[in-house]
């Protein structure tokens, strides 16, 4: 027989509202204590700005844009694991490590797939990226 949680009351609009409100305290919460979420959003603005700059096309600037906004929230997932974790115990213990290095891990591959999407964008377009930079200077 399915049960319902009580706590899932909400339907509708006050649903919606109340996720929004839940996930901006989720996202200050994650600026105010996590080092590694603001890094990694500076990594995401900056490649936000250079992709709608550089990018050529819808196509080009959604996946130049994309692998940062990954990053995010591939951060999320792991800050959210690493204080589930630490709320359950703060003694080491082999699965909380598991789970706090596989964590650690995704977001490792994110910012491998930040480095090679733009490595790539810059080895196959690097004349015209050269072109764009130096004119801004003339």
């Amino acid at each position: 027989m399915y049960q319902r949680n009580d706590k899932k009351g909400k339907g509708g609009l006050k649903r919606i509202i109340s996720a929004l409100r839940y996930s901006l305290d989720g996202l200050h919460a994650a600026w105010i204590d996590e080092q590694g979420f603001r890094q990694v959003v500076g990594v995401a603005v900056l490649t936000l700005i250079l992709g709608l700059w550089l990018g050529d096309g819808f196509s080009q600037k959604t996946l130049l844009i994309l692998p940062g906004m990954l990053c995010i929230i591939v951060e999320l997932f792991n800050s959210a694991i690493e204080n589930a974790i630490d709320h359950t115990s703060l003694e080491p213990h082999p699965f909380a490590k598991k789970a706090k290095d596989m964590g650690s891990a995704a977001q490792y591959l994110s910012l491998l797939f930040v480095a090679l999407v733009w490595g790539l964008f810059i080895y196959e377009q690097g004349g015209e990226i050269w072109h764009k930079i130096a004119a801004l200077f003339s």
